[in-house]
């Protein structure tokens, strides 16, 4: 065999270019930046830096728990090419849900809490279901259950904030429900404890089952994945399940977190929700996603707009920013589709 021959399959083999490396790895890339610039810029208290403060960690990642929940159900959502525009309605839907069953009517969290999620579910289902039989556009159908859900919340709340008080006598919530605001150990959140074991069932669910393998095959080729039996109605329907699922959760969790519920709650969520899987790496035209990158870029959001507050950088250019690395992240992808011919699949 001669040594043209034998390097014949080496020459073959596809190499990825570090721009495709650059947006493989673009999540985790930008969480050790994020890092490094909050211990470059941090303020100092008592020679200490405030970013590595225990409290101040903590404050980081309580803040990402409930929009990290959203992103989990929504990159199932954007990997089946699709987008969810609902879920920061339906966390506030649940959150008010949540507060006047366990506040007005004296429900159980047994009896309270799988009913706010079922309905949570049951909304996302639907929607995925109108899309796919109707053949609307998914945008269109979520920005009408945007304002669905905001229209039923005000009803379930009667337009008022809702306190949620703990006792045992009438108008008071149990006190088990107040442990979602606690922190562990006086430091860990619990409601950040929920976000990770979601996190770890939803890569297991996307990387290990059939389920996932159908999901990426959907939003990859529709037509191929129908012609190789894959039952892609039910997988639609049943991804826009899942973020009514996670939105139920995340609302709960908000309930829980602040003691109140109001149908104002989860406003501009889903933007932070579709951030962090965007800047995970999540192909927005479908096929291709990480969980574990939407994971990284939620973190990334919490870690730079903790950075931004502690030196006191205005609301406006936090928003500025967050839009900046969005726009840099979609680019990235656009970039290196383009360059290896329709995509990053």
């Amino acid at each position: 065999m001669s040594l043209a021959a034998a390097s014949a399959p080496e020459a073959a083999r596809p190499r990825r270019s570090p721009v495709a490396l650059l947006v493989r790895f673009q999540s985790l890339l930008g969480l050790l930046i994020v890092i490094a610039a909050g211990l470059v810029f941090s303020p100092h208290r008592h020679g200490r830096l405030l970013f590595l403060q225990p409290d101040n960690v903590a404050n980081i990642i309580r803040s990402i728990s409930e929009t990290g929940i959203l992103a989990l159900g929504m990159t199932f959502v954007i990997i089946a090419a699709g987008i969810d525009l609902s879920v920061g309605a339906v966390l506030g839907l649940s959150s008010v849900t949540t507060a006047d069953l366990l506040v007005n009517d004296g429900w159980g969290l047994w009896s309270t809490l799988p009913l706010v999620v079922l309905i949570g579910t049951a909304f996302g289902a639907v929607q995925g279901a109108i899309s796919t039989r109707f053949r609307i556009q998914a945008f269109i159908v979520t920005l009408a259950g945007l304002q669905a859900a905001r229209g039923l919340a005000l009803i379930v709340s009667d337009n008022s904030f809702i306190n949620i008080n703990y006792g045992h006598g009438p108008g008071s919530a149990p006190p088990a429900f107040a442990v979602l605001g606690e922190r562990i150990g006086g430091v860990f959140p619990v409601a950040t404890l929920v976000f990770i074991l979601l996190a770890v069932a939803a890569v297991a669910l996307l990387n290990v089952t059939r389920y996932g393998r159908y999901v990426f095959a959907t939003g990859g080729n529709e037509r191929a994945a129908r012609l190789s039996g894959i039952p892609v109605s039910r997988i639609k329907v049943s991804v826009y399940a899942l973020t009514g699922f996670a939105s139920a959760i995340a609302g709960i969790v908000h309930a829980g977190q602040f003691s109140f519920g109001s149908p104002n709650d989860g406003t501009g969520y889903e933007l932070n929700a579709i951030a962090a899987v965007v800047i995970g790496g999540t192909d927005l035209f479908g096929g291709a996603g990480s969980m574990v990158g939407t994971v990284a870029g939620a973190v990334m959001l919490g870690a730079l707009a903790n950075i931004l507050q502690l030196n006191d950088v205005s609301p406006a250019m936090q928003l500025l920013a967050t839009g900046a690395i969005i726009v840099a992240a979609a680019a990235l992808q656009t970039y290196v589709g383009q360059r290896s011919g329709g995509g990053s699949r």
